[in-house]
């Protein structure tokens, strides 16, 4: 199957999974679930849960991946909600609609946040609790990966930036937590819920982190080049907050070339890794040419 086809194939299964996992429409209270769901529903690549999905394929595992994919989106999910409030981005569309907080208000976006970061755990534990070692595993890797030294790590060190020029150390340490902590995870996830070898596990660790780095650096480019309507959410923060990012630090030019860069290491390390790769060879091309 052609990458853009499997892709596709992976993002309509999740798309359908969101409405099977989530709470039921109607559940009380109406309005936190009906904002947990408003902000799931809104789309998007789905790449996190993807990677679960494509990290889970390489290996002949017996458990369903899907669970877990739907678990990251939560988490991934709230974190977006969180991050678009008026006290930190102060964001007005998320892929092409509303934030949360305009179309409900900032009250129910900060519970529905909450909400969904605790429900990434409540799937794990319901889902899961058949396999207790695999159950105990992904709990314990989710909540590394979002805890105060990683994900709510790089974001907190990102607030304390704005407004301040930033050495490369800081942006590599910012992004290496608030963006590719949580594509690693779903790689990770994915290979243990496929019983994989540490070794296996930590070329998947190796291959998120490489993604998740091109990832952010593309997205800074973007902020820097593209315009709403394509990006589907605002744009030009960055420069609005006065953020170092890495075409600020680098330029356009050079910030290009290390997004390349890892793209390659990344592709390299998937002739590591067991199973048929050619969808995470795609998928870091494809991220890549975002640009194009």
């Amino acid at each position: 199957m052609e990458f853009k086809e499997k892709l596709r194939s992976y993002q309509a299964e999740v798309e359908l999974a969101v409405e099977q996992y989530l709470p039921a429409a109607g559940t009380r209270p109406n309005r936190i679930h009906d904002a947990m769901r408003y902000s799931m529903r809104a789309g998007g690549k789905r790449l996190r849960p993807v990677l679960v999905l494509a990290a889970n394929s390489l290996f002949q595992g017996e458990l369903n991946a899907m669970p877990a994919a739907i678990a990251v989106e939560s988490l991934h999910t709230y974190s977006l909600i969180h991050d678009d409030l008026p006290s930190i981005d102060n964001a007005d569309l998320r892929r092409g609609k509303p934030t949360s907080h305009k179309e409900f208000d900032e009250a129910t976006a900060v519970l529905a946040g909450d909400a969904l970061l605790t429900y990434a755990f409540q799937l794990l534990t319901r889902h899961y609790a058949e396999a207790p070692e695999v159950c105990s595993k992904l709990v314990s890797e989710l909540s590394e990966t979002a805890g105060s030294e990683r994900l709510i790590g790089g974001q907190m060190e990102d607030i304390l930036g704005e407004g301040a020029p930033l050495s490369e150390d800081t942006l590599n340490f910012i992004h290496l937590n608030k963006t590719s902590a949580l594509i690693e995870c779903c790689l990770v996830m994915g290979g243990i819920i496929g019983n994989g070898s540490t070794e296996e596990i930590a070329a998947l660790r190796a291959y998120g982190r490489e993604v998740g780095i091109a990832f952010q650096i593309i997205d800074d480019i973007l902020d820097a080049t593209s315009d709403e309507e394509t990006m589907g959410k605002s744009i030009g923060s960055d420069a609005e907050l006065d953020k170092t990012t890495y075409v600020k630090l680098h330029g356009l030019g050079k910030s290009r070339e290390l997004a390349h860069a890892r793209t390659r290491e990344a592709i390299r390390i998937c002739s590591t890794l067991p199973g048929d790769t050619q969808f995470l060879i795609g998928l870091a091309s494809y991220l890549e040419n975002r640009l194009n």
